[in-house]
């Protein structure tokens, strides 16, 4: 087995960094033509492709990701070999780099993430976005994961798999004070003012179909897409609120908030989007159901 030509790849880990040909060349005093064949020498060492090259731009491929994340250490460890000498040791870490939707509850994010919290050797990376946004990054490798309560379309030919993680009731909870009757649904939302998610959120689809079937039009206070504000507003504001009660957990456990009623027929589901990867991050295996 031939070794690995660590010039080659530190050429290989100023492009990735750059993300340019023409900036990594003049920081390391080369040409352009001369760094393009250090590349391809790697390449050709590693047996894949590490860039796509879209017109002037390079794309990491997925093994460019990974050589990058071990790129990354290589040289680090450079790094902390000096820290360790001068009596500044540092640890040796994993990534794990999430994409979450804002309408995704905390508390379910955490539960997710628990395996890995608190671990010393994992550096945990969560980046919020619409789902459009994530799936790109995903694409490109910019992202191991993305949390989301909708599945991402597919066809025949996509990479990516949908992980159903867990499914919750959603329901309507409100401040107990001054509550000397059961709440009636979906009649006394004729009169109760409610605090909903936005129209993006497949559960405010399905209690505004039941609304319209029920000839009811609530009076609704906010509609927000963010499930750590919605739960904010719920605490603040004398109103109802359409939520899963994992999203206030807490209040209800304390009394803060009680639940008033469930929606029937109405879910929450919560998915894990991956891509088919030949190099999978194993910091997911112990978080998937089924790997």
């Amino acid at each position: 087995m031939r070794n690995l030509n660590f010039n080659h790849l530190r050429y290989f880990w100023a492009v990735a960094h750059e993300g340019s040909l023409t900036k990594a060349a003049d920081r390391m005093s080369l040409s352009q033509s001369a760094l393009s064949v250090q590349i391809q020498k790697l390449e050709h060492q590693l047996g894949h492709a590490l860039f796509e090259r879209t017109g002037k731009r390079l794309i990491l491929t997925e093994a460019g990701r990974i050589a990058l994340d071990y790129a990354d250490e290589v040289f680090k460890a450079g790094d902390e070999l000096i820290g360790t000498l001068r009596g500044q040791p540092a640890a040796n870490r994993q990534a794990l780099r999430v994409g979450a939707l804002p309408t995704l509850s905390r508390n379910f994010q955490l539960e997710f993430l628990r395996p890995l919290v608190g671990r010393q050797d994992v550096d945990l990376i969560v980046r919020s976005g619409n789902l459009r946004e994530l799936l790109v990054q995903l694409d490109a490798h910019l992202l191991d994961v993305v949390l989301s309560n909708s599945a991402a379309p597919r066809d025949a030919r996509s990479a990516l798999r949908n992980h159903r993680l867990d499914e919750q009731p959603v329901s309507l909870v409100g401040h107990p004070r001054g509550r000397r009757r059961a709440f009636r649904f979906p009649e006394d939302l004729r009169t109760e003012p409610v605090l909903v998610p936005s129209l993006e959120s497949d559960m405010r689809i399905a209690f505004d179909r039941i609304m319209e079937q029920a000839g009811i039009r609530p009076t609704i206070l906010a509609e927000v897409d963010d499930m750590a504000m919605l739960r904010l507003l719920a605490r603040e504001r004398d109103a109802v609120t359409l939520v899963p009660p994992i999203v206030v957990r807490d209040e209800l456990e304390a009394g803060t908030l009680v639940e008033l009623c469930r929606i029937p027929d109405v879910t929450e589901r919560f998915y894990a989007i991956v891509q088919t990867r030949r190099f999978p991050n194993p910091l997911l295996t112990p978080l998937l159901p089924g790997r």
